[in-house]
């Protein structure tokens, strides 16, 4: 797995949505991040975040949605991203969003 050791913080994360087709080719990295983001310890950053999962058989490409706190919308299309790529983005956006985090990281 690209990220094994990576962690996130999903304090400022309301919901994250994950959609794919498991048939196709081009889903690895979206299930990566599904595997980052549904893990014990992630999950314990946040016990109300919530992850969903749909499994479609459409052929539609793989489609990541994050919900922060504040409203706003984060949409990744997993076709054309690797999973260090949408664990970053995800990152970036929650130490943004997380006045503790940037505390932390200057220490």
């Amino acid at each position: 797995m690209a990220a094994a050791g990576a962690s996130v913080v999903l304090k400022a994360v309301r919901r994250i949505s994950v959609r794919f087709c498991p048939f196709e080719s081009n889903v690895r990295a979206t299930r990566e991040f599904l595997v980052l983001v549904g893990s014990e310890k992630a999950r314990s950053t946040n016990m109300n975040c919530e992850v969903t999962v749909e499994a479609r058989h459409d052929r539609s490409p793989p489609l990541v949605q994050v919900t922060f706190a504040d409203g706003e919308n984060l949409v990744m299309k997993g076709a054309n991203l690797s999973s260090q790529e949408m664990l970053s983005a995800l990152k970036s956006r929650c130490t943004a969003r997380d006045p503790q985090a940037k505390a932390g990281g200057r220490k």
